[in-house]
C-alpha cells in the first residue's frame, strides 16, 4: 500500500503539477512581504499627516487587501472564482445568522470609527473602567488602564453606553471643595485660595480661577475652588494645589473643622463624668458603675 501509494505521488510529481504549486506559493510569499512592506510605509508616513487611528486602519485595510488579492491570484489556476465567489455568498449569509451578535458588534464598531467620540490614545471612561485606548476594531475597543490592565469592550455595549473622553479637549477644570470654620473671615479664606491658584504654574490664567462660596455646612463655611490646567497637567494639578491649601491655611492660621460629637449621661448640660482608674480602685469603680442610674437603663 505505502508503495502504490509512493509510485501515485511519483506519478503526480511532475513539472506540470510543480510549478503551478511553486507559482502559486511564491504569489502568496509576495504578497505577505508586499503587504508588510506597505503597512509599514502607510504607518511612517501616517505619523505627521493623519491620527494614530486613522493609519492603523489605512494600514490594516491595505494589508488585508493586498493580501486577498495576492490569494485568489494564487488560486486561479486550481480554482473557478466563480464557484468560490457562489459559495462565499453562501457563506456569509449563513454566518450572518449563526453571528448575529457579531455582526451587531462590526456594525456598532462602523458606528463608532464614524462618530469619533474618541480615538486611540484618548483616556476614556465607559462601563466603569478608565483606560487609554489602544485600538479600535470591527468587534471591540481595547483598553489599558493605570494599573496595566487590558480590557475589552465590545461594541454593542459602547454604542449604547455613556462614555466620559477625558482628554478630548486641550484644557480642564479641578474643582475642589474646601471647609473652613465658621469663626474665619469669609474675606481672608477668598483671599489666601486666590493667592495660592495665582501662585501656582500649573494653573492657567485664562480661564481665571474661580472661588465660590457654596454655603453654609453642618460644622464648616463650604467654599469651591475651580481652577483650570492643560489637561496633561490635570493629575499633577489636583494633587499639588491641595497640599498648598492646606500649608496655606496653616501659615494664615484658618480651621479646617472636622465633626465632633459630645455625649451626655442624661443631663441637658452635664458633661460625662470620666474617672482615671487604676490598681485597687477597679473593684469600687465596678461596684459604682454597676449602681448608677445609666446602668441601670
Amino acid at each position: 500500500m505505502v508503495s502504490d501509494w509512493m509510485e501515485s505521488a511519483r506519478a503526480w510529481a511532475t513539472a506540470e503539477h510543480i510549478l503551478p504549486l511553486a507559482q502559486a506559493a511564491g504569489l502568496v510569499l509576495i504578497g505577505i512581504l508586499l503587504a508588510r512592506t506597505v503597512g509599514r510605509l502607510v504607518e511612517r508616513i501616517g505619523r505627521n499627516r493623519f491620527s494614530a487611528q486613522q493609519t492603523m486602519i489605512l494600514r490594516r485595510i491595505l494589508f488585508y487587501g493586498i493580501l486577498c488579492l495576492f490569494l485568489l491570484s494564487a488560486l486561479h489556476p486550481f480554482v473557478d472564482l466563480r464557484v468560490l465567489l457562489g459559495a462565499a455568498g453562501i457563506l456569509t449569509v449563513a454566518l450572518g445568522f449563526a453571528a448575529q451578535t457579531s455582526v451587531s458588534n462590526v456594525i456598532s464598531g462602523l458606528f463608532l470609527l464614524g462618530e469619533r467620540s474618541f480615538v486611540v490614545g484618548d483616556l476614556i471612561r465607559a462601563e466603569g473602567t478608565l483606560g487609554f485606548v489602544e485600538s479600535i476594531d470591527l468587534l471591540s475597543v481595547k483598553l489599558r488602564t493605570f494599573d496595566n490592565l487590558y480590557v475589552r469592550l465590545p461594541n454593542e455595549n459602547l454604542l449604547k453606553a455613556k462614555i466620559e473622553n477625558l482628554t478630548r479637549f486641550p484644557i480642564r477644570r479641578i474643582d475642589l471643595q474646601v471647609g473652613v470654620a465658621y469663626k474665619e473671615e469669609t474675606g481672608h479664606v477668598r483671599e489666601v485660595l486666590s493667592r495660592v491658584a495665582d501662585r501656582n504654574p500649573l494653573c492657567l490664567d485664562e480661564p481665571p480661577p474661580l472661588i465660590l462660596f457654596r454655603g453654609f455646612g453642618d460644622s464648616s463655611l463650604d467654599y469651591q475652588v475651580s481652577v483650570w490646567c492643560k489637561t496633561e497637567n490635570w493629575l499633577q494639578l489636583k494633587t499639588a494645589i491641595q497640599e498648598e491649601i492646606k500649608e496655606a491655611f496653616d501659615a494664615e492660621g484658618i480651621e479646617i473643622p472636622f465633626p465632633h460629637r459630645t455625649l451626655y449621661t442624661g443631663a441637658v448640660t452635664d458633661p460625662m463624668p470620666v474617672r482615671i482608674v487604676s490598681g485597687s480602685d477597679e473593684e469600687q469603680f465596678a461596684a459604682e458603675t454597676e449602681s448608677s442610674p445609666l446602668q441601670e437603663e
